[in-house]
C-alpha cells in the first residue's frame, strides 16, 4: 500500500496513474453502449465482431511507430498527447451514423488507446528510474479502478438517456483531472542510451518477456471471457454464482496491483514473476477441481497471481541494457495485447473441439511454461 499512499499524496505520481485510470474509464464507458450501437445501426453479431476487430487493428497499427514518436517529442508530452487523442476518439464510435463511420471511429479510438498505453507505461518507467520509487504496479491498479468507475457510470445510463452525452461527461472528467496534473510529468523525457550493434543475445531477454506477456494477458482475457461459462457448464454453479469467478478475479487483481510495489522492494522482479505464477498455478488446480466454491477461489487466486506480473514485465522491459525503454515497453505491450485478443479465441476453439475443462488445463500448462521461462530470465541476468 506504500505506493498507493505515494500516488495519492504526490501529484508527480498521481498524474501518470490517473492516465491509466482514464484509458479504462473511457474504454469501459464505450463498452457499456456496445449493445446500443449494435441496435442503433441495425448490424448483426458478425458485423459487430468485425467492427471490434478494427478497434484491435488500431491498437496494433500504432505499435511500430509509437516508440519513435515518444522518443522524438518526449514521453511526458506523448502521454498528454495520448490523453487528448483518447478524449476526442472516444466520442467517435458513439457518434457513428453508419457502419463504415463506426469502423473508422473504432480504428482511431484503438490507435489512441494503444499509443497512450505505451507512452504511460514508458512514463512510469522513466519516473521510477529518476526518483527510485516503485509505483508501476499501483498504476496498473488505477487502470482497474478506471474500469470500476466506468461500471459505476452504468447507473447513469437510464437517467442520462444519451450515449454521446454520457461519454462527454466521462471525457470531461478525464480531461479536467489530466489537465490539472499533466504539468507534473509533461517535461519528462526518456533517458538516452548508447546505441549498440544488433546482438541476438541482447534481445533474447526481451523475447522471453514478450512470451510471458503473451501468455499472461492471454490467460487474463480467457478468464474474463470464459470463467462464467466454466462455472455454469462445468461446475454446475447456481445462476447467482456464475459471475462470482470474474468478480473474485477482478477484486484480487486490483488489490494485488496496489500491494505489488511494496513486495517488489523485498523481492527481485524475477522472483515476483515466479511467485505470481505459482499462485496462479494453484488457482488453476482449484478451478479444475470443478467444485463451485473451490473454482471461485481458484479464479480469485489466478487474479492475485497475475496481478503483479504485467507491471513487473513493463519495469524489466523498460530497463533492459541496450534497449530504449519505449521500445521495450512497446514490444511487451504488443505481445500482451496479441495474447489478450487471441487467448479467448484459442480457448473457445479448444472448448468446442474438446471441452472447456481441457481449455483450462491448457492454461495451466501455459502457466507452467511461464514458470519455466523465469529460469531463462535468471540465467540471462546472471
Amino acid at each position: 500500500m506504500r505506493s498507493l499512499v505515494l500516488i495519492l499524496s504526490n501529484s508527480r505520481y498521481f498524474g501518470p496513474s490517473w492516465v491509466f485510470a482514464s484509458v479504462n474509464l473511457l474504454f469501459g464507458t464505450w463498452a457499456i453502449y456496445i449493445p446500443t450501437v449494435k441496435e442503433k445501426l441495425g448490424i448483426d453479431k458478425a458485423d459487430l465482431g468485425f467492427a471490434l476487430f478494427f478497434l484491435s487493428l488500431g491498437v496494433f497499427t500504432v505499435f511500430p511507430f509509437a516508440a519513435k514518436i515518444i522518443n522524438r517529442i518526449g514521453v511526458g508530452r506523448a502521454t498528454w498527447f495520448g490523453v487528448l487523442w483518447c478524449c476526442l476518439a472516444a466520442l467517435l464510435p458513439l457518434m457513428a451514423t453508419n457502419y463504415y463511420s463506426l469502423l473508422g471511429g473504432l480504428f482511431i479510438f484503438g490507435a489512441g488507446t494503444g499509443f497512450t498505453d505505451i507512452s504511460m507505461n514508458t512514463l512510469v518507467t522513466e519516473i521510477e528510474k529518476e526518483d527510485k520509487q516503485y509505483f508501476m504496479s499501483a498504476s496498473h491498479g488505477f487502470f482497474s479502478l478506471g474500469g470500476v468507475l466506468a461500471g459505476l457510470g452504468s447507473f447513469f445510463v437510464v437517467p442520462i438517456g444519451n450515449p454521446v452525452v454520457h461519454m462527454v461527461g466521462a471525457v470531461c472528467l478525464v480531461f479536467i483531472v489530466n489537465f490539472i496534473f499533466h504539468f507534473g510529468y509533461k517535461k519528462v523525457v526518456s533517458v538516452k542510451i548508447p546505441k549498440v550493434p544488433f546482438n541476438l543475445k541482447l534481445y533474447k531477454p526481451l523475447l522471453v518477456l514478450g512470451l510471458i506477456s503473451f501468455i499472461v494477458m492471454g490467460s487474463e482475457g480467457a478468464v474474463v471471457d470464459w470463467s462464467g461459462l466454466f462455472l455454469k457448464e462445468i461446475s454446475m454453479a447456481p445462476e447467482s454464482l456464475i459471475g462470482a469467478g470474474f468478480l473474485g478475479f477482478s477484486i484480487t487483481m486490483t488489490v494485488g496491483r496496489f500491494l505489488g510495489d511494496s513486495i517488489c522492494t523485498k523481492l527481485s522482479a524475477i522472483a515476483m514473476i515466479s511467485l505470481g505464477t505459482v499462485i496462479a498455478i494453484i488457482g488453476y488446480v482449484l478451478v479444475l477441481s470443478t467444485i463451485t466454491y473451490l473454482a471461485i477461489s481458484g479464479f480469485a487466486l489466478i487474479g492475485l497471481g497475475f496481478s503483479v506480473i504485467i507491471p513487473v514485465l513493463f519495469r524489466i522491459g523498460g530497463n533492459l541494457e541496450g534497449v530504449e525503454s519505449s521500445q521495450g515497453v512497446s514490444f511487451i505491450a504488443g505481445t500482451g495485447y496479441l495474447g489478450f485478443l487471441l487467448g479467448p479465441v484459442i480457448l473457445g476453439f479448444l472448448a468446442e473441439s474438446y471441452s472447456l475443462k481441457h481449455s483450462f488445463t491448457a492454461l495451466l500448462a501455459c502457466a507452467a511454461v511461464v514458470l519455466g521461462t523465469t529460469y531463462i530470465l535468471k540465467k540471462s541476468k546472471d
